[in-house]
């Protein structure tokens, strides 16, 4: 068997970085729209005092390849030579037998030791994270960049391995924000009434897009090309969710039984924002416990899932975790596998519509300490946020996708009710619906109510308005308000 050429490999590394040439065209993806995440991946990404190396992790499609050459221009654009910049997507076959390393060969001669050297999809080179790990000791005026799309993964070498030499950069699905953004609609659908505080200028409207967003609209691709948003769900089933299920996760984690793995995802992604058990998901698919647990944790890792534990009315965490919920990291993903819903399917839309909002709230350093509660006698609230340092509850909410309160307000509000009597120390409270907006009080506190489409934008906004490098590298503290 014949080796692959140095030459060849040369090549293809000239392709891929056309940039090098002496009248080289712009890069494409410089004139697309910035991710409200680019500038501080930027100010990380090209800190060149700072000996670290980035890992940029997300699920797949979510735009950090298109991230990664908008940050190429930049740096183009900032002055560093273009020659000094080295991209190399790690998956190609002709790198399957070269090391990290040698790939600095390759640079043009007659450079000086300032470079940026950025590997994508790096999860598929074994030891990545020893190799990466000298790289950056040893070239200590080269900036060092990685993606990945598995993140528990890739994280858990990060840490094992690159203790500090990496700093993790998460880049989730795009927010309901950023959806509007890109379809140059947010300011026509939306209006600023106060710092932080935003009202519809359209609700049918916004309600019309929020669908549209439920269904395509996690991944840039889908939003910015419209031949794919026609056919969004063979781009998500088959390039987006088949790849992870029979490639990714089978080849990370040595994954023989595919086909239980597909069947399961397929399980949860249509019981999205129902709760669940093990015992359940045992009975439906067959599967056993220690493998279904397993399973979900794989899913987990790569953004295919969240799954929210839950608490009791006093709000405690379970000792041993019977109950919890699984909504899909994209609503996106549901409609790719079964059918897209519409207007006219509340019941469908309102498990969705919890789906997307937990979706903008992983943006948050916070999102870990979100739960739900229930209780006997059928109580349940949708969210509750466990401060810290003492994880009590702090605040509440209930996720609707229907205006059902103005005509059973009793009914509705029975459970929230019920945790606002429990604990004096829930300062605040929300309450979604379809369309209707009134505010109302409860318990001596004010519920605050918004359609849904409404709360999913302005969860997604405020909290990317808040974005900086350190919250991106450090876990927050502070509580967040709903």
């Amino acid at each position: 068997m014949e080796p692959i050429s140095a030459a060849e490999i040369r090549r293809r590394i000239e392709r891929d970085n056309p940039w090098w040439a002496p009248k080289a065209p712009k890069i494409p993806e410089a004139d697309h729209p910035r991710r409200v995440y680019f500038n501080p991946f930027k100010s990380l990404a090209l800190n060149f005092e700072i000996r670290r190396a980035t890992i940029l992790l997300g699920p797949r499609r979510v735009g950090k390849t298109y991230m990664i050459k908008q940050l190429i221009h930049e740096a183009i654009e900032s002055g560093i030579d273009p020659r000094a910049i080295l991209y190399a997507s790690i998956d190609a076959p002709v790198y399957s037998r070269i090391s990290l390393e040698k790939f600095l060969d390759f640079f043009p001669e007659g450079l000086g030791p300032r470079r940026v050297v950025i590997f994508d999809e790096i999860q598929y080179l074994r030891d990545w994270e020893v190799h990466l790990k000298d790289l950056v000791d040893n070239f200590p005026e080269t900036k060092f960049i990685a993606s990945g799309s598995a993140a528990a993964a890739l994280r858990l070498k990060s840490k094992e391995s690159g203790a500090g030499r990496f700093s993790d950069f998460m880049l989730p699905p795009l927010t309901f924000y950023e959806f509007l953004s890109f379809l140059g609609e947010d300011e026509r659908l939306i209006s600023e009434t106060a710092p932080n505080t935003y009202a519809a200028r359209d609700l049918d409207k916004l309600n019309e897009r929020f669908v549209d967003y439920l269904n395509f609209g996690g991944y840039p691709e889908a939003v910015l090309n419209p031949q794919v948003r026609e056919n969004a769900d063979q781009f998500i089933k088959n390039d987006i969710i088949d790849k992870v299920l029979l490639k990714d996760l089978p080849s990370l984690y040595g994954i023989s039984e595919i086909q239980e793995l597909n069947k399961l995802f397929s399980f949860l992604a249509y019981n999205a924002g129902k709760e669940a058990s093990l015992e359940n998901i045992c009975q439906e698919s067959g599967l056993a416990k220690q493998t279904i647990k397993k399973y979900i944790e794989y899913l987990e890792s790569a953004f295919l899932i969240i799954k929210l534990s839950t608490v009791d009315d006093n709000c405690k965490t379970m000792k041993r975790e019977r109950n919890f919920k699984i909504y899909l990291n994209n609503p996106s993903m549901r409609a790719a596998l079964f059918a897209p819903v519409m207007l006219t399917e509340p019941e469908k839309i309102g498990h969705l519509a919890e789906s997307a909002i937990f979706s903008q709230w992983q943006h948050a350093p916070s999102f870990r300490q979100l739960r739900y509660a229930r209780w006997r006698n059928e109580g349940e609230v949708d969210i509750v946020y466990l401060g810290l340092p003492d994880e009590k509850p702090s605040w509440i909410g209930e996720i609707k996708w229907s205006d059902r309160l103005t005509t059973d307000f009793g009914d509705e509000t029975r459970s929230m009710k019920a945790l606002l009597q429990r604990h004096a120390g829930i300062s605040s409270a929300f309450f979604t619906t379809k369309t209707y907006t009134k505010s109302f009080a409860l318990e001596n506190r004010t519920v605050t109510v918004y359609p849904s489409a409404l709360y999913c934008y302005t969860v997604g906004r405020n909290i990317t308005s808040r974005l900086d490098q350190p919250a991106q590298m450090v876990p927050a503290t502070s509580t967040e308000k709903p």
